[in-house]
């Protein structure tokens, strides 16, 4: 199944999104938590590393995707923005990232 989504930008960036999704849900969920109520910044700085990375890969195969697929302006700032909203690309992909 993985495999098979690695092989289109489209499937690459399904399962960017689901990563960038999660690691959203951790930076806010736990991370963030773990850092004001427990005293511990690593948590912030390592999950927030990986969910600023993960988010410039989501943002960048949105561009080529909606470019591959002329995809309208409108779909393409939407899937954008749906990576700044808790639990948006989860919506995103069950919506708009089908075959």
């Amino acid at each position: 199944m993985i495999l098979s989504l690695l092989k289109s930008s489209l499937g690459r960036l399904r399962i960017v999104a689901f990563l960038e999704g999660v690691s959203l849900l951790l930076l806010l969920g736990i991370a963030m938590p773990l850092k004001y109520m427990a005293g511990l910044p690593e948590a912030v700085r390592i999950v927030g590393m990986a969910h600023g990375v993960l988010f410039v890969l989501y943002v960048l195969l949105v561009v080529q995707v909606a470019i591959e697929r002329s995809w309208s302006w409108k779909k393409a700032i939407l899937s954008i923005l749906a990576s700044i909203v808790p639990f948006g690309t989860f919506y995103a992909d069950a919506k708009w990232f089908k075959e």
